[in-house]
Protein backbone atom coordinates (compact mmCIF):
# COMPACT_ATOMS: atom_id res chain seq x y z
CA UNK A 1 0.00 0.00 0.00
CA UNK A 2 3.06 2.23 -0.19
CA UNK A 3 1.90 3.67 -3.50
CA UNK A 4 -1.26 5.07 -1.94
CA UNK A 5 -1.62 8.32 -0.04
CA UNK A 6 -2.62 7.40 3.52
CA UNK A 7 -3.61 10.98 4.30
CA UNK A 8 -5.94 11.00 1.30
CA UNK A 9 -7.41 7.63 2.31
CA UNK A 10 -8.37 9.01 5.74
CA UNK A 11 -9.35 12.38 4.30
CA UNK A 12 -7.01 14.45 6.49
CA UNK A 13 -4.31 17.03 5.88
CA UNK A 14 -0.63 16.03 6.11
CA UNK A 15 -0.32 18.33 9.12
CA UNK A 16 -3.28 16.69 10.91
CA UNK A 17 -2.89 16.02 14.61
CA UNK A 18 -3.17 12.59 16.16
CA UNK A 19 -6.67 13.35 17.44
CA UNK A 20 -7.80 14.49 13.99
CA UNK A 21 -6.45 11.29 12.44
CA UNK A 22 -8.17 9.16 15.07
CA UNK A 23 -11.48 10.99 14.61
CA UNK A 24 -11.36 10.58 10.82
CA UNK A 25 -10.53 6.89 11.18
CA UNK A 26 -13.44 6.22 13.53
CA UNK A 27 -15.94 7.75 11.12
CA UNK A 28 -14.63 5.75 8.17
CA UNK A 29 -14.32 2.51 10.14
CA UNK A 30 -17.95 2.81 11.17
CA UNK A 31 -19.03 3.57 7.61
CA UNK A 32 -17.22 0.64 5.95
CA UNK A 33 -17.32 -2.03 8.66
CA UNK A 34 -18.23 -5.40 7.02
CA UNK A 35 -20.99 -6.06 9.56
CA UNK A 36 -22.96 -3.19 8.04
CA UNK A 37 -22.94 -4.88 4.63
CA UNK A 38 -24.33 -8.31 5.51
CA UNK A 39 -27.41 -7.73 3.33
CA UNK A 40 -25.57 -5.95 0.52
CA UNK A 41 -24.62 -7.39 -2.86
CA UNK A 42 -21.39 -9.36 -3.26
CA UNK A 43 -19.67 -6.52 -5.08
CA UNK A 44 -20.65 -4.05 -2.36
CA UNK A 45 -19.39 -6.45 0.31
CA UNK A 46 -16.02 -6.87 -1.41
CA UNK A 47 -15.66 -3.14 -1.95
CA UNK A 48 -16.46 -2.40 1.72
CA UNK A 49 -14.03 -5.07 2.92
CA UNK A 50 -11.23 -3.72 0.72
CA UNK A 51 -11.95 -0.18 1.83
CA UNK A 52 -11.99 -1.24 5.47
CA UNK A 53 -8.58 -2.93 5.13
CA UNK A 54 -7.21 0.14 3.41
CA UNK A 55 -8.50 2.46 6.14
CA UNK A 56 -7.09 0.26 8.92
CA UNK A 57 -3.67 0.08 7.30
CA UNK A 58 -3.57 3.84 6.74
CA UNK A 59 -4.49 4.44 10.37
CA UNK A 60 -1.93 1.87 11.55
CA UNK A 61 0.79 3.87 9.82
CA UNK A 62 -0.31 7.42 10.61
CA UNK A 63 -1.17 6.73 14.27
CA UNK A 64 2.36 5.43 14.95
CA UNK A 65 4.88 8.27 15.31
CA UNK A 66 7.84 6.28 13.94
CA UNK A 67 5.92 4.79 11.01
CA UNK A 68 4.41 8.17 10.16
CA UNK A 69 7.84 9.83 10.19
CA UNK A 70 9.24 7.10 7.91
CA UNK A 71 6.23 7.40 5.60
CA UNK A 72 6.53 11.18 5.39
CA UNK A 73 10.25 10.90 4.62
CA UNK A 74 10.37 7.89 2.27
CA UNK A 75 6.77 7.33 1.11
CA UNK A 76 6.63 4.03 2.98
CA UNK A 77 6.38 3.15 6.65
CA UNK A 78 9.29 0.71 6.23
CA UNK A 79 11.79 3.53 5.70
CA UNK A 80 14.69 3.31 3.24
CA UNK A 81 15.15 -0.43 3.75
CA UNK A 82 12.16 -2.48 2.46
CA UNK A 83 12.53 -5.13 5.15
CA UNK A 84 13.21 -2.97 8.17
CA UNK A 85 9.69 -2.09 9.32
CA UNK A 86 7.09 -4.16 11.07
CA UNK A 87 3.55 -4.16 9.79
CA UNK A 88 0.16 -5.00 11.14
CA UNK A 89 -1.07 -3.50 14.40
CA UNK A 90 2.19 -3.85 16.33
CA UNK A 91 1.84 -0.27 17.56
CA UNK A 92 -1.12 -1.32 19.72
CA UNK A 93 0.24 -4.51 21.22
CA UNK A 94 -1.74 -7.69 21.73
CA UNK A 95 -3.30 -7.59 18.23
CA UNK A 96 -0.38 -9.07 16.29
CA UNK A 97 -0.79 -9.58 12.58
CA UNK A 98 1.70 -9.08 9.74
CA UNK A 99 1.89 -6.55 6.99
CA UNK A 100 0.90 -9.15 4.47
CA UNK A 101 -2.29 -10.00 6.35
CA UNK A 102 -3.57 -6.46 6.07
CA UNK A 103 -3.72 -6.06 9.86
CA UNK A 104 -6.63 -8.49 10.53
CA UNK A 105 -5.00 -10.42 13.37
CA UNK A 106 -7.91 -9.52 15.76
CA UNK A 107 -11.65 -9.99 16.22
CA UNK A 108 -13.32 -7.14 14.34
CA UNK A 109 -16.73 -7.83 15.94
CA UNK A 110 -15.26 -7.31 19.41
CA UNK A 111 -13.60 -4.08 18.37
CA UNK A 112 -16.72 -2.73 16.70
CA UNK A 113 -18.92 -3.51 19.69
CA UNK A 114 -16.44 -1.94 22.09
CA UNK A 115 -15.64 1.21 20.17
CA UNK A 116 -19.01 2.02 18.67
CA UNK A 117 -21.15 1.12 21.65
CA UNK A 118 -23.18 4.26 21.01
CA UNK A 119 -24.42 2.65 17.81
CA UNK A 120 -26.20 -0.27 19.42
CA UNK A 121 -23.60 -2.56 20.96
CA UNK A 122 -20.87 -2.85 23.53
CA UNK A 123 -21.25 -0.98 26.78
CA UNK A 124 -23.65 -2.51 29.28
CA UNK A 125 -26.28 -0.39 30.94
CA UNK A 126 -25.98 0.15 34.68
CA UNK A 127 -27.78 -2.59 36.57
CA UNK A 128 -31.26 -1.82 37.80
CA UNK A 129 -31.86 -5.27 39.23
CA UNK A 130 -32.14 -3.98 42.80
CA UNK A 131 -34.33 -0.99 42.00
CA UNK A 132 -38.03 -1.17 42.98
CA UNK A 133 -40.19 -2.27 40.04
CA UNK A 134 -43.92 -1.60 39.87
CA UNK A 135 -46.14 -4.63 39.29
CA UNK A 136 -48.14 -4.98 36.08
CA UNK A 137 -51.83 -4.05 35.81
CA UNK A 138 -54.58 -6.65 35.60
CA UNK A 139 -57.59 -6.09 33.32
CA UNK A 140 -60.83 -7.98 33.92
CA UNK A 141 -64.29 -7.69 32.35
CA UNK A 142 -67.53 -7.23 34.30
CA UNK A 143 -70.95 -7.55 32.61
CA UNK A 144 -73.92 -5.65 34.10
CA UNK A 145 -77.62 -5.46 33.39
CA UNK A 146 -79.01 -2.17 32.12
CA UNK A 147 -80.55 -1.45 35.51
CA UNK A 148 -77.36 -2.32 37.45
CA UNK A 149 -75.42 0.20 35.39
CA UNK A 150 -78.13 2.84 35.82
CA UNK A 151 -78.58 2.49 39.60
CA UNK A 152 -75.16 1.17 40.65
CA UNK A 153 -74.37 -2.18 42.24
CA UNK A 154 -71.78 -3.98 44.33
CA UNK A 155 -70.15 -7.04 42.73
CA UNK A 156 -67.57 -9.58 43.90
CA UNK A 157 -65.06 -10.85 41.36
CA UNK A 158 -62.20 -13.37 41.58
CA UNK A 159 -58.81 -12.12 40.45
CA UNK A 160 -55.73 -14.28 39.85
CA UNK A 161 -52.66 -12.20 40.60
CA UNK A 162 -48.97 -12.44 41.51
CA UNK A 163 -48.02 -11.55 45.08
CA UNK A 164 -44.81 -11.35 47.07
CA UNK A 165 -44.09 -14.66 48.79
CA UNK A 166 -44.88 -14.27 52.49
CA UNK A 167 -42.55 -17.14 53.55
CA UNK A 168 -39.40 -15.51 52.17
CA UNK A 169 -40.49 -11.86 52.10
CA UNK A 170 -40.04 -11.83 48.35
CA UNK A 171 -36.32 -12.71 48.47
CA UNK A 172 -36.61 -16.22 47.03
CA UNK A 173 -34.32 -17.46 49.81
CA UNK A 174 -35.43 -19.83 52.55
CA UNK A 175 -36.90 -17.87 55.48
CA UNK A 176 -35.73 -14.72 53.70
CA UNK A 177 -32.18 -15.24 55.00
CA UNK A 178 -30.52 -18.07 53.05
CA UNK A 179 -28.33 -15.99 50.76
CA UNK A 180 -24.79 -14.63 50.68
CA UNK A 181 -22.87 -11.81 49.03
CA UNK A 182 -21.90 -12.57 45.44
CA UNK A 183 -18.16 -13.26 45.29
CA UNK A 184 -17.96 -12.38 41.59
CA UNK A 185 -19.03 -8.74 42.00
CA UNK A 186 -18.55 -8.45 45.79
CA UNK A 187 -22.14 -7.37 46.26
CA UNK A 188 -22.15 -4.50 43.79
CA UNK A 189 -24.21 -6.31 41.14
CA UNK A 190 -21.80 -5.07 38.46
CA UNK A 191 -18.56 -6.20 36.89
CA UNK A 192 -16.00 -4.11 35.05
CA UNK A 193 -14.11 -5.26 31.97
CA UNK A 194 -11.16 -3.52 30.30
CA UNK A 195 -10.34 -4.06 26.63
CA UNK A 196 -7.52 -2.75 24.47
CA UNK A 197 -8.40 -1.73 20.93
CA UNK A 198 -6.76 0.13 18.04
CA UNK A 199 -8.36 3.28 19.48
CA UNK A 200 -6.95 2.86 22.95
CA UNK A 201 -8.06 1.22 26.17
CA UNK A 202 -11.80 1.04 26.92
CA UNK A 203 -13.52 0.08 30.15
CA UNK A 204 -17.15 -1.10 30.28
CA UNK A 205 -19.41 -1.90 33.24
CA UNK A 206 -22.18 -4.48 32.99
CA UNK A 207 -24.54 -6.63 35.04
CA UNK A 208 -22.87 -9.41 37.00
CA UNK A 209 -23.71 -12.70 35.20
CA UNK A 210 -23.58 -14.71 38.43
CA UNK A 211 -26.10 -12.80 40.59
CA UNK A 212 -27.92 -11.07 37.69
CA UNK A 213 -27.21 -7.68 39.23
CA UNK A 214 -28.68 -8.41 42.66
CA UNK A 215 -25.37 -8.55 44.51
CA UNK A 216 -26.59 -11.62 46.40
CA UNK A 217 -26.63 -15.35 45.67
CA UNK A 218 -29.27 -17.63 47.19
CA UNK A 219 -27.78 -20.57 49.05
CA UNK A 220 -31.11 -22.34 49.71
CA UNK A 221 -34.28 -21.52 47.84
CA UNK A 222 -37.69 -20.97 49.39
CA UNK A 223 -39.88 -24.01 48.82
CA UNK A 224 -43.10 -22.00 48.70
CA UNK A 225 -42.08 -19.99 45.64
CA UNK A 226 -39.21 -22.13 44.30
CA UNK A 227 -36.83 -19.20 44.65
CA UNK A 228 -38.93 -16.84 42.57
CA UNK A 229 -39.89 -14.59 45.47
CA UNK A 230 -43.44 -14.35 44.15
CA UNK A 231 -46.45 -16.66 44.09
CA UNK A 232 -49.79 -16.70 42.29
CA UNK A 233 -52.95 -16.31 44.36
CA UNK A 234 -56.68 -15.99 43.67
CA UNK A 235 -58.25 -13.08 45.53
CA UNK A 236 -61.89 -11.99 45.83
CA UNK A 237 -62.28 -8.27 45.17
CA UNK A 238 -65.41 -6.21 45.86
CA UNK A 239 -66.21 -3.83 43.00
CA UNK A 240 -68.40 -0.84 43.82
CA UNK A 241 -70.08 0.10 40.55
CA UNK A 242 -71.28 3.73 40.63
CA UNK A 243 -74.75 4.65 39.35
CA UNK A 244 -74.68 5.91 35.79
CA UNK A 245 -71.68 3.98 34.53
CA UNK A 246 -71.86 3.22 30.83
CA UNK A 247 -70.75 0.48 28.47
CA UNK A 248 -67.00 0.56 27.75
CA UNK A 249 -66.04 2.60 30.81
CA UNK A 250 -63.57 1.33 33.41
CA UNK A 251 -63.10 1.32 37.17
CA UNK A 252 -59.50 1.34 38.43
CA UNK A 253 -58.33 0.08 41.83
CA UNK A 254 -54.75 1.10 42.56
CA UNK A 255 -52.68 -1.51 44.41
CA UNK A 256 -54.91 -4.45 43.50
CA UNK A 257 -52.86 -5.63 40.50
CA UNK A 258 -49.76 -7.84 40.35
CA UNK A 259 -47.15 -7.37 43.04
CA UNK A 260 -43.96 -5.44 42.32
CA UNK A 261 -40.35 -6.50 42.73
CA UNK A 262 -37.76 -5.29 45.22
CA UNK A 263 -40.39 -3.50 47.26
CA UNK A 264 -42.03 -1.87 44.23
CA UNK A 265 -45.70 -0.93 44.45
CA UNK A 266 -48.47 -3.17 43.16
CA UNK A 267 -50.02 -2.59 39.79
CA UNK A 268 -53.66 -1.62 39.37
CA UNK A 269 -56.80 -3.67 38.81
CA UNK A 270 -58.72 -2.27 35.84
CA UNK A 271 -62.35 -3.40 35.61
CA UNK A 272 -63.80 -3.02 32.10
CA UNK A 273 -67.60 -2.57 32.10
CA UNK A 274 -69.94 -4.19 29.59
CA UNK A 275 -73.67 -3.35 29.81
CA UNK A 276 -76.38 -5.60 28.38
CA UNK A 277 -78.96 -3.82 26.15
CA UNK A 278 -82.45 -3.01 27.48
CA UNK A 279 -85.56 -4.44 25.84
CA UNK A 280 -87.20 -1.00 25.50
CA UNK A 281 -84.71 1.81 26.11
CA UNK A 282 -81.74 2.98 24.11
CA UNK A 283 -79.14 4.99 25.98
CA UNK A 284 -77.25 8.10 24.82
CA UNK A 285 -75.06 9.33 27.64
CA UNK A 286 -77.40 9.95 30.56
CA UNK A 287 -80.48 10.30 28.32
CA UNK A 288 -82.85 7.51 27.30
CA UNK A 289 -84.82 7.07 24.10
CA UNK A 290 -88.10 5.17 23.68
CA UNK A 291 -90.39 4.55 20.71
CA UNK A 292 -94.14 4.75 21.45
CA UNK A 293 -96.45 3.09 18.89
CA UNK A 294 -99.91 4.70 18.47
CA UNK A 295 -102.89 3.78 16.31
CA UNK A 296 -104.22 6.19 13.70
CA UNK A 297 -107.21 6.94 15.93
CA UNK A 298 -105.03 7.60 19.03
CA UNK A 299 -102.80 9.96 17.11
CA UNK A 300 -105.72 11.72 15.37
CA UNK A 301 -108.03 12.03 18.37
CA UNK A 302 -105.40 12.36 21.07
CA UNK A 303 -105.08 10.17 24.17
CA UNK A 304 -103.42 9.70 27.53
CA UNK A 305 -100.79 6.98 27.89
CA UNK A 306 -98.50 5.78 30.65
CA UNK A 307 -94.82 5.71 29.72
CA UNK A 308 -92.52 3.15 31.39
CA UNK A 309 -89.34 4.55 32.97
CA UNK A 310 -86.51 3.02 35.00
CA UNK A 311 -88.46 3.97 38.13
CA UNK A 312 -92.23 4.61 38.02
CA UNK A 313 -94.53 4.94 34.96
CA UNK A 314 -95.17 8.54 33.90
CA UNK A 315 -98.43 9.88 32.46
CA UNK A 316 -98.14 11.49 29.03
CA UNK A 317 -100.95 13.33 27.22
CA UNK A 318 -100.89 12.93 23.45
CA UNK A 319 -102.66 15.88 21.79
CA UNK A 320 -105.01 15.29 18.84
CA UNK A 321 -103.44 15.39 15.43
CA UNK A 322 -100.03 14.16 16.67
CA UNK A 323 -97.82 13.20 13.73
CA UNK A 324 -95.57 10.17 13.50
CA UNK A 325 -92.00 11.11 14.51
CA UNK A 326 -93.09 13.66 17.11
CA UNK A 327 -90.82 13.55 20.17
CA UNK A 328 -91.91 14.25 23.75
CA UNK A 329 -89.44 14.92 26.57
CA UNK A 330 -89.88 13.58 30.10
CA UNK A 331 -87.42 15.60 32.14
CA UNK A 332 -85.35 13.78 34.77
CA UNK A 333 -86.54 10.31 33.73
CA UNK A 334 -83.19 9.23 32.29
CA UNK A 335 -80.07 7.75 33.92
CA UNK A 336 -78.24 9.39 36.83
CA UNK A 337 -75.27 11.40 35.61
CA UNK A 338 -72.03 9.72 36.65
CA UNK A 339 -70.42 12.74 38.32
CA UNK A 340 -73.52 14.75 39.23
CA UNK A 341 -76.63 14.45 41.37
CA UNK A 342 -79.22 14.98 38.64
CA UNK A 343 -80.54 12.63 35.95
CA UNK A 344 -80.75 12.76 32.20
CA UNK A 345 -84.09 12.89 30.32
CA UNK A 346 -86.32 10.37 28.56
CA UNK A 347 -87.23 11.17 24.95
CA UNK A 348 -90.40 9.48 23.67
CA UNK A 349 -90.77 9.24 19.89
CA UNK A 350 -94.27 8.65 18.52
CA UNK A 351 -94.63 6.07 15.76
CA UNK A 352 -98.11 6.01 14.16
CA UNK A 353 -98.87 2.46 13.11
CA UNK A 354 -101.09 1.73 10.10
CA UNK A 355 -103.32 -1.34 10.55
CA UNK A 356 -102.68 -4.44 8.45
CA UNK A 357 -105.05 -7.12 7.13
CA UNK A 358 -108.23 -4.98 7.15
CA UNK A 359 -111.66 -6.65 6.94
CA UNK A 360 -114.10 -5.64 4.21
CA UNK A 361 -116.20 -3.71 6.72
CA UNK A 362 -113.14 -1.82 8.00
CA UNK A 363 -112.15 -0.93 4.49
CA UNK A 364 -115.63 0.40 3.73
CA UNK A 365 -115.59 2.52 6.86
CA UNK A 366 -112.18 3.93 6.02
CA UNK A 367 -113.34 4.83 2.49
CA UNK A 368 -116.35 6.65 3.91
CA UNK A 369 -114.13 8.43 6.46
CA UNK A 370 -111.60 9.42 3.81
CA UNK A 371 -114.40 11.01 1.77
CA UNK A 372 -115.27 13.26 4.68
CA UNK A 373 -111.82 14.86 4.89
CA UNK A 374 -110.76 18.10 3.24
CA UNK A 375 -107.31 18.59 1.77
CA UNK A 376 -106.57 21.42 4.18
CA UNK A 377 -106.66 18.89 7.02
CA UNK A 378 -103.54 17.31 5.52
CA UNK A 379 -101.04 20.20 5.22
CA UNK A 380 -98.13 17.99 4.13
CA UNK A 381 -100.15 16.31 1.42
CA UNK A 382 -101.48 19.69 0.24
CA UNK A 383 -97.94 21.11 0.08
CA UNK A 384 -96.73 18.10 -1.87
CA UNK A 385 -99.66 18.36 -4.34
CA UNK A 386 -99.12 22.10 -4.82
CA UNK A 387 -95.49 21.53 -5.77
CA UNK A 388 -96.41 19.09 -8.53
Amino acid sequence: MADKDYYEILGVDKKASGDEIKSAYRKLAKKYHPDLYTNASESEKKNAEAKFKEINHAYDVLSDADKRAAYDAYGTENGPSPGSGSGGFGGFGGFGGSQGSGGFGFDMDDIFSSIFSGFGGGRSQQSRANAPQRGSDIRVGLTLTFEEAAFGVQKKISVRRVESCADCNGTGAKDGKAYKTCTNCHGTGQVTQTQRTPFGQFTSTGVCPVCKGRGKVITETCKSCNGQGRVERVREITVNVPAGIDNGQTITYAGEGNGGRNGGERGSLVVEIAVRPHKLFRRSGSDLQLELPLTIAEAALGCTVFIPTLRNPQELKIPEGTQSGTIFRLKGCGVKKLRANDNGDLYVKVVVEVPKSLTREQKDLLHKLDGCFEIKQFPRKKEYRDKN
